[in-house]
């Protein structure tokens, strides 16, 4: 596998600072897909989920760049659903590894399919790269990238370093999105509308969703397993929240959390 050189191993760096230092989960995905197009040169990058089922169905959770439209790539997702795209067989089969259309299926069949027409056609890109994302729920996500040009070994390699970095910011993302619903959802309730506006006590993005697992009863080990990192790095960032809200072990720093409106 060739070298990355000291530039790529700063991109992954770059992103993952981003996506940590940034609160709102909305915008946290096509912040990722900003970050992949600048570091792998390309022109679209979208994230797909697409159910296991045969319905001929799938959904873009983000996409960029921005120009192109949420409507139009969440179209080009569900055409290729039904068009049966070659990463389609690739996700179902449980193969996790980044890989090229032209790995899957043949370059020379690559090269003349409805795929990759439609492609050049609409954004202008020859090239397709997929970097597969785990899903709980058993549906088929990956983040799939295309550009104008073919992907090298050296984007490969570095598809694969950053995957990791990847799918831990995607779980990121998805916990951040559904905790804040949560909270949203506790706060519209008429008891919770009496109560002054909650304030973050200084907490970063990511120890407010560690404290919204805490929250849940979840140990510390099973917020690593939720969040891809380790239990001790979960501790730490206990050992955070703990000092910045004034407390001294779970039950007390759950109970001010939920009193300060930062957890439902």
């Amino acid at each position: 596998m060739p070298q990355l050189h000291a530039r790529d191993y700063e991109r992954m760096l770059d992103l993952v600072v981003a996506v940590l230092e940034s609160g709102n989960p909305e915008s946290l995905r096509h912040l990722i897909a900003e970050h992949l197009l600048q570091a792998l040169d390309c022109g679209t990058a979208i994230f797909a989920s697409i159910p296991r089922e045969s319905a001929p169905t799938g959904q873009a959770e983000g996409w960029a760049p921005a120009r192109l439209g949420a409507d139009a790539i969440t179209d080009v997702v569900r055409r290729r659903t039904q068009q049966r795209h070659p990463v389609i067989g690739y996700l179902a089969a449980g193969e996790l590894a980044p890989v090229t259309m032209s790995q899957i299926c043949g370059d020379h069949r690559w090269r003349h399919s409805e795929w990759r027409s439609e492609a050049y056609r609409d954004y202008g890109t020859t090239d397709q790269l997929a970097l597969p994302m785990p899903a709980e729920d058993g549906s088929l996500r990956t983040i799939s990238l295309a550009r104008d040009g073919e992907f090298t070994e050296h984007d490969l390699a570095f598809a694969v370093r950053i995957q990791p970095l990847l799918v831990s910011a995607d779980r990121h993302v998805r916990e951040l999105h559904r905790l804040r619903e949560a909270a949203a959802a506790a706060a519209a309730r008429p008891a919770a509308r009496a109560l002054a506006p909650p304030t973050s006590h200084g907490l970063t993005p990511r120890e407010l969703t560690v404290l919204g697992l805490l929250s849940e009863g979840i140990t510390a080990t099973g917020i690593g397993r939720r969040l891809t990192i380790s239990p001790h790095t979960v501790n730490r960032h206990l050992e955070k929240i703990y000092r910045k809200l004034g407390t001294n072990n779970r039950v007390s720093t759950v109970l001010l959390a939920k009193q300060a409106g930062l957890v439902p």
